[in-house]
């Protein structure tokens, strides 16, 4: 069955998205195809198409924050049905017997995950493209099931932002009587606000700025701290089990850890690249503190995280658009003017 499919794509380096007509692989005995309905706009979508990363391929349909309907199961498909509302993000597929897959952490696939837009699919090389588009083919064992009465538009960044901040929050064990702080309020920050409140943790936001106490408060913060006023900071020192930072672009690391309390953490979750010269061993080595690296979750983690936001009713702060508004978001969205979360509406592609 051929599955043709209109969306959105890049077509070279820093272009502007244009419409793009493609084809879908044929869907095989373990596949699920979706219709997708909405599909959230990450801040990794600018850095793929521009290339910022190297590596990219054209044309590009990015978009790895997808919720839509299932319209067809495989013959070997048991865990959903048509008619379903399900997810999917940024991962589609993994070798599946590796030791990190094995462990349900797909994402840290030794043979490396299929990512869900500029990749290769394992099996048959074809190109894989993402959410900006009307539907989708996928391995049933990467896709999740919304919970019912979820909010769908809302549900879409749970698919990135939410699991990025959702698996370090639950590896490093934070529930009550943690003291967690975030770093930036922004897609990724503000899930991870909304999802240590609801663990039980006491939570801080770290803003380098006034005027967003406000927000800060209605998202889950008990406390503001201006990272930029030594006094605020000094306040702070040695307090914090478990720093989350969100910050997308090199940035000092070192007034950070200093809040750290012993065998505190801090951990990366929005940076990739050089940190020199911004830490310091020093007070890694007088406090036991670390500094570490996280990404995404594995799909069992995906599914635990929308189970939990289901029953406490978090959903994503979103700004719904239509695919034709998609340039004007991207650059709204460098410029922090979004919040938070960007979602294409993806019926506007039949406008």
């Amino acid at each position: 069955m051929t599955i043709n499919v209109r969306g959105y794509a890049a077509l070279a380096v820093k272009e502007d998205l244009v419409p793009h007509n493609f084809v879908r692989r044929d869907p095989r005995a373990n596949d699920v195809v979706i219709d997708i309905l909405y599909s959230g706009v990450c801040h990794s979508d600018i850095h793929n198409a521009w290339n910022d990363w190297g590596g990219a391929t054209y044309p590009m349909v990015p978009g790895h924050e997808i919720i839509g309907r299932v319209t067809h199961v495989g013959a070997d498909v048991s865990a959903f049905k048509v008619g379903d509302h399900v997810g999917v993000g940024c991962m589609v597929d993994s070798c599946q017997h590796c030791a990190p897959c094995l462990q349900g952490l797909e994402q840290y696939c030794a043979e490396g995950n299929t990512l869900t837009y500029n990749d290769i699919d394992r099996h048959d090389q074809m190109p894989t493209y993402g959410g900006y588009s009307e539907s989708i083919v996928v391995s049933d064992k990467f896709v999740v099931k919304v919970p019912a009465g979820m909010d769908l538009k809302g549900a879409a960044p749970l698919l990135c932002a939410g699991i990025t901040t959702w698996s370090p929050l639950r590896h490093w064990k934070v529930g009550k009587g943690s003291k967690v702080a975030v770093v930036g309020l922004g897609g990724l920050g503000h899930m991870a606000l909304k999802l240590a409140k609801a663990l039980g943790a006491e939570v801080t936001l770290f803003s380098r700025t006034p005027g967003k106490e406000q927000d800060a408060r209605r998202l889950g913060a008990q406390h503001i701290v201006i990272s930029t006023d030594e006094q605020q900071m000094a306040a702070v020192s040695n307090q914090f089990d478990l720093i989350i930072d969100t910050v997308p672009y090199v940035h000092d690391l070192k007034p950070y850890v200093t809040t750290l309390a012993l065998n505190g953490t801090l951990v990366l979750v929005g940076y990739l690249g050089e940190l020199d010269p911004f830490l310091n061993s020093a007070p890694l080595v007088l406090g036991r503190k670390s500094v570490a690296g996280s990404v995404i979750g594995g799909i069992a983690e995906t599914q635990e995280m929308l189970d939990f936001c289901g029953a406490h009713g978090i959903t994503a702060d979103v700004e719904v658009i239509s695919m034709q508004e998609i340039n004007h978001a991207w650059q709204r969205m460098l410029k922090s003017d979004v919040k938070y979360r960007f979602v294409i509406d993806i019926a506007s592609l039949q406008a």
